[in-house]
């Protein structure tokens, strides 16, 4: 059984920022990815309801990177474990464990996507419509194609080769809706 996805709240960069906050079920997996900034709470939790997760059946919530406007909610889903580059953190363990390669469950994996910081990671979903990748390598469709705020310009378009290698049928970016990537996403 593949997993299945659903975007919460489509993020979005300019005069106010917002996260693209998404919901990953996989079995009894069931992850958020960038709970961060929004313009109100219910905009995770209305949606997060109408698909019938409580956020206390939140199993594991993933960081793409450690900015507030992807991490600010998190308080929100009390019994998960949460997921950054280096280690899973639940309660007062702390288990480090690098992100690339690690598997959530049998149709998700964590990828280490530097560029946009040093700890970026994207997270990896086989889906019955092919591979989706939540990242923030892209913003949005639009790129852009030299990201203002990336700590390794460099690093950036090589993690985005990286995962354009894939072939994935979705990418989910870190401010914008889900796109499928083609000729022109930018590398």
């Amino acid at each position: 059984m593949a997993a299945i996805f659903r975007t919460l709240t489509a993020g979005y960069v300019g005069p106010r920022t917002a996260s693209t906050v998404s919901l990953v079920r996989d079995g009894d997996t069931v992850v958020v990815v960038d709970p961060g900034m929004v313009a109100d709470r219910s905009l995770i939790l209305d949606p997060l309801a109408a698909e019938g997760v409580a956020p206390d059946r939140v199993t594991d919530v993933v960081f793409s990177h450690h900015h507030p406007d992807h991490t600010l909610n998190a308080a929100l889903f009390p019994a998960a474990r949460f997921h950054d580059h280096w280690a899973v953190y639940q309660d007062d363990l702390w288990t480090d464990r690098p992100a690339d390669g690690f598997r959530l469950s049998p149709s998700i994996r964590l990828a280490a996507t530097p560029g946009h910081t040093p700890e970026d990671i994207s997270t990896l979903v086989d889906t019955a419509e092919g591979l989706v990748v939540f990242t923030h390598l892209w913003w949005d469709a639009a790129g852009p194609v030299e990201d203002p705020y990336a700590t390794d310009p460099a690093a950036l378009h090589a993690s985005r080769a990286r995962i354009l290698a894939l072939s994935p049928a979705l990418i989910v970016p870190g401010h914008g809706s889900p796109f499928a990537p083609d000729a022109g996403t930018p590398a």
